[in-house]
């Protein structure tokens, strides 16, 4: 099976598939890799360091597209994309379905194979491909919450850590998994005090294990506006696995939150954990409701491309390979977990009834 990589063309994504030495691996292994002009230079590979170890660049999407029968790319395709997606493609990327009705319409009707990273579910139900943009989206929601806080971004122009003689700031994060950890962890490393809402009392337990500015909380509605209320940051980590997340913080409760808090939702790519959230980008990635600043763009980890890249591609890389070269693919259970969309049917169970 030929190996297609596209170039990312979601707003400011700068993120590629695989890198160079991933790619190596495939062709040593006899498998043809084509990649689109340009594709890894915003990762900081050139095409050089692909030629160099057999992959072929073509020079644009038409060309990638027609060349590739597994089409490997990060983000979910967007009209560029879709028009020249066809019906005997295999297409591994995130998805994010369950929050796009309208683009899983539109791969029904090209008919291919979808298999979102996403959904790959380990028989543990560990998620392998989530989790390292996870992490990263977590650290990332902590540091573009703790910048937004400053009056010149808009903020109400606190510093999360504190110093002596002034109150540190409270952040305040739905769940603890490995989006929410991880914001958790920066927090309190930076001197925040913090409160994690979570249903599972292992994860609560390592939240607490943190440090002593972090408190483990169970979600009752109650316990998370009285603790939103009095937030400086609030970060949504919530999943539920392939389907849409829940909202868990209403508009109302923003009614008592300080003008200049910061609500960034991690979530946003399962449609969002804040009654109040909206898909932005990175070219305009903000917007305000009551006096709260918000942040949710859908591709979070797309700013740091080259730390995004390298860990994605550690990830993927294995189940690639089994994609590629083994037409019994569907029997090897995570990935057949992740199968969202096949032959002009909807597959995931998470996902029957969207459309």
């Amino acid at each position: 099976m030929r190996i297609g990589i596209p170039t990312e063309t979601k707003t400011l994504e700068g993120r590629v598939a695989l890198v160079p030495a991933a790619c190596a691996d495939l062709t040593r292994h006899g498998y043809q890799v084509f990649m689109q002009a340009e594709a890894g230079v915003k990762s900081g590979f050139s095409n050089q360091a692909y030629t160099r170890v057999g992959v072929e660049i073509v020079a644009d999407a038409a060309a990638l597209y027609e060349q590739g029968e597994l089409i490997v790319k990060v983000k979910e395709p967007i009209a560029g994309d879709l028009a020249l997606l066809k019906k005997h493609h295999l297409l591994f990327c995130y998805l994010h379905l369950a929050a796009e009705p309208e683009l899983t319409r539109h791969l029904l009707k090209i008919g291919l194979t979808g298999v979102a990273f996403e959904s790959v579910e380990e028989s543990n139900g560990d998620l392998p491909l989530l989790v390292p943009m996870s992490i990263i989206a977590g650290k990332i929601a902590t540091q573009i919450g703790t910048h937004l806080l400053h009056q010149p971004a808009g903020g109400k122009g606190k510093l999360l850590g504190g110093l002596p003689s002034t109150e540190r700031g409270k952040v305040v994060v739905l769940g603890a998994g490995a989006a929410g950890g991880n914001a958790a962890a920066l927090a309190a490393a930076g001197g925040a005090n913090v409160i994690v809402f979570d249903k599972r009392p292992d994860r609560l337990a390592q939240m607490m294990a943190i440090g002593s500015n972090v408190t483990g909380l169970y979600p009752y509605e109650e316990y998370v506006a009285r603790e939103v209320r009095d937030a400086d940051l609030v970060i949504g980590a919530v999943l539920v696995h392939s389907a849409k997340a829940p909202h868990v913080v209403s508009k109302a409760m923003l009614g008592d939150m300080e003008p200049g808090s910061v609500m960034v939702d991690i979530s946003i790519d399962q449609g969002g954990c804040f009654e109040t959230s909206r898909p932005t980008t990175y070219a305009n990635p903000t917007y305000n409701v009551d006096g709260v600043i918000h942040f949710a763009v859908t591709n979070m980890p797309g700013a740091v491309p080259q730390t995004s890249t390298q860990a994605i591609s550690a990830a993927i890389l294995p189940f690639v390979q089994r994609l590629a070269s083994d037409s019994a693919w569907r029997d090897f259970e995570p990935l057949r977990c992740g199968i969202n969309v096949e032959q002009g049917a909807i597959v995931h169970p998470a996902l029957q009834g969207l459309v």
